[in-house]
């Protein structure tokens, strides 16, 4: 039975008191998840055990840490239903996306072309489309939001044209929580011959990633968001382009032969991860995937679910609270603004009652202009987090309001 209080007691961090002797209330989980101890365990015992670089060793060691590192990328590949040659380790989302930015935008894109993204994109989605567009001639462009914030298919349907190579979209707003339907927006960009970038940065850990029924070309990653290390991302690709891609980074361990006039490549995914890879941290990757089944999505996104209904809710009876999206349908996130208070006073007050927010532009600011504001307050929840902790920071915000106001 899903019980955030008993899964609470995995996670060490979670039992930290601040300066005053309060109890940590953590509701930072979009910017990054707390670690539990099973991930921990699993770098620990890399290090003391199995500490070696990989497939180049001939030695029992060098041998043992390289196949317990491509077990993890099988992993992967069934965590997300792809095959283990789609899967590239990498830093993160951001390096992902920007492997393929540098890898398929330089060799692809010119004159005439165009890149699609939207105006809710984090700015990892964002700014490497706007400067490869600008180095290689093709046109940037950003598609508008509706009024609350979401995605209007026909104005998407409207701005795919023949001349788009790319969209460039999130699977679940990092500010709003706002759910993009990735299968029928693949579907229809695949009718106009466009290919598809998802970040699923914070969709990979509320939410079961299929990327065969979501038909996505490329899908990006972090490893921190789910409950693994920081430091190790995911890239996936369908092998097609994948073969057709240059590596962004060039190496060892990633060639096949090096001479003075020639050097040639590795297959996929090798090819594409040049360089001492982070063994350890993909480890604890795999660690935080078997935490995660253990615990199975459905209940980790039915839990989530009922936070966020409890919490819009709860803010929605506050007078001077502004929200942002929409109320249904979305993700582990809340983003708010109390009228007349700037949210970083707000994010301070609530810290020295404990409860660890994030206030600012959350690195999407075409959004915050979309909105016409600087920045919002969020939160954003958990498997570790409770009804109780919500209710707590509910009361915590009233007090903000008559402190401030």
């Amino acid at each position: 039975m899903f019980d955030a209080r008993l899964i609470r007691n995995q996670f060490p961090i979670l039992n930290t008191q601040d300066r005053k002797g309060q109890p940590l209330v953590y509701l930072d989980n979009a910017a990054t998840t707390q670690k539990p101890w099973q991930v921990m365990e699993a770098l620990a015992d890399f290090y003391e055990h199995h500490n070696a670089n990989i497939h180049r060793g001939i030695y029992q060691l060098a041998d043992d840490a390289t196949q317990a590192y491509e077990s993890v990328r099988a992993q992967v590949a069934q965590f997300i239903n792809a095959t283990p040659e789609e899967v590239i380790f990498c830093g993160g989302t951001t390096e992902a996306i920007n492997m393929v930015a540098h890898g398929w935008g330089y060799d692809t894109l010119s004159p005439g072309d165009e890149v699609l993204v939207t105006a809710m994109e984090h700015h990892a989605n964002f700014v490497p489309w706007q400067v490869i567009c600008d180095r290689t001639g093709a046109t940037f462009k950003v598609l508008p939001l509706e009024p609350d914030g979401s995605l209007s298919l026909t104005s998407l349907e409207q701005a795919l044209t023949k001349k788009t190579k790319l969209l460039a979209i999130t699977q679940i707003s990092n500010t709003t929580g706002i759910i993009n339907p990735l299968a029928e927006i693949t579907k229809m960009a695949h009718q106009n011959d466009t290919l598809v970038l998802v970040d699923a940065a914070q969709s990979i850990a509320n939410d079961q990633i299929d990327v065969q029924s979501m038909n996505c070309d490329f899908l990006a990653f972090s490893g921190h968001k789910l409950y693994g290390p920081m430091g190790v991302g995911v890239l996936y690709g369908k092998s097609t382009h994948l073969e057709k891609m240059s590596p962004f980074q060039q190496g060892g361990s990633m060639i096949y032969q090096v001479s003075n006039n020639k050097t040639t490549f590795k297959k996929a995914p090798h090819k594409f991860e040049a360089g001492t890879p982070p063994v350890a941290a993909a480890l604890g990757l795999g660690a935080a995937i078997r935490f995660i089944n253990t615990l199975g999505m459905a209940n980790i996104k039915a839990h989530a679910q009922e936070l966020r209904t409890h919490a819009w809710g709860k803010l929605s009876d506050m007078n001077d609270v502004a929200l942002y999206g929409v109320a249904l349908e979305s993700g582990a996130i809340i983003s708010l603004n109390i009228k007349d208070i700037h949210p970083h006073d707000v994010a301070t007050v609530l810290g020295e009652a404990g409860l660890a927010v994030r206030a600012g532009h959350h690195c999407t600011q075409p959004l915050m202009q979309h909105y016409g504001i600087v920045g919002t307050v969020r939160i954003s929840f958990s498997v570790y987090n409770t009804l109780s902790e919500i209710d707590h920071f509910i009361s915590a915000l009233s007090k903000v309001k008559s402190l401030l106001s």
